[in-house]
């Protein structure tokens, strides 16, 4: 069990439960915490947070039950928010500044949980191979003018699972069916087990082309701004750009409602956003808020609208699809 972290010094005797929020959270400890000290420093209630992966986390919320002191469960993907709101673990909640604040498609259409912010699945290319003319869609990856050029990571993670959904829902099973087997097919190596050691294989030459998360190539690029690995939008004459989010609900058992939702009125605002923005290099899911600026250099890109709850409704149909094409 992991430990719970106090952002803050220890709660006065005479402190309501309403002073403090316990955060269940899948995020990294290092993006989330500034944030939950920011909250603190602003307004007084205590944060306390319990970090670990999101399976462990919903496992912990389903054993716990009634007795959970959780309550806010956030993680990352629509895909994992989604199985968190199926298994009954959140509790709808109303708010009319996450309405205003978050746009419909990256949050829940039943107000089980909201996403806070964005981040893109899109192409990346060696620069020394490959020219951007050459690049269109997640589609062309599957062509065989990239057999033995393609780089991707493993389909066990909700991020190509998710990609994978969106697919289904705007081409059909029988045309995805038709990219994941092309994409298979043009593999140059087995699949990566993190999107970080794709891109650097791209940048090697082991490959030309992949599929990754967009911070993880602002990371990677921060560390090493010699790589030779370009940024690419994809599908910017179809639907977009895949997006998915990373966000939080309330518990379904937690005692703290009313401050649960201030808090995620919170996390939604221009403030809040600036952070998630700054610190992890996302896209803020506030159309309000400017990306960093060496998010915003990579340039304009127009996203895929649709909900991204569909990550979830789809995951199983994308994770059996996978599986009988052989992406592994």
């Amino acid at each position: 069990m992991k430990k719970i972290a106090f952002l803050v010094a220890a709660l006065p005797l005479a402190a309501s439960a309403a002073d403090s929020l316990v955060v269940y959270s899948a995020r990294a400890e290092q993006l989330t915490k500034p944030i939950f000290e920011a909250y603190t420093k602003e307004t007084g209630v205590n944060i306390r947070f319990v970090a670990d992966k999101e399976g462990p986390l919903m496992e912990r919320l389903k054993a716990e039950g009634s007795n959970s002191e959780a309550d806010i469960f956030m993680t990352v993907d629509a895909g994992n928010l989604w199985q968190a709101d199926n298994a009954g673990l959140f509790q709808p909640f109303k708010s009319a500044t996450i309405t205003q604040n978050i746009p419909a498609n990256l949050r829940d259409p039943e107000n089980a949980w909201t996403g806070l912010s964005v981040r893109a699945r899109t192409i990346f290319f060696n620069k020394d191979k490959v020219k951007p003319e050459q690049l269109s869609s997640y589609e062309d990856l599957a062509s065989a003018k990239w057999k033995g050029k393609l780089c991707l990571r493993t389909s066990k993670k909700v991020y190509n699972q998710s990609l994978v959904a969106t697919l289904i829902s705007d081409i059909g099973k029988e045309q995805t069916e038709a990219v994941v087997k092309g994409w298979v097919n043009n593999l140059a190596v087995p699949v990566f087990a993190d999107d970080t050691k794709m891109l650097e294989a791209i940048a090697a030459g082991q490959c030309e082309v992949g599929i990754a998360n967009s911070y993880y190539y602002g990371r990677l690029m921060k560390d090493k701004p010699t790589l030779p690995i370009g940024i690419f939008w994809a599908n910017q004459s179809g639907k977009g750009v895949h997006v998915n989010v990373s966000g939080a609900g309330i518990t379904k058992y937690s005692k703290n409602v009313k401050e649960a939702t201030r808090f995620l009125e919170w996390l939604s605002s221009e403030k809040a956003q600036r952070m998630f923005a700054d610190i992890d290099m996302e896209f803020p899911a506030n159309p309000k808020v400017a990306p960093n600026a060496a998010v915003s250099a990579w340039g304009k890109f127009k996203p895929n609208l649709i909900n991204v709850a569909i990550a979830g409704r789809k995951q199983a149909e994308a994770v059996m699809l996978m599986d009988r094409m052989g992406y592994k």
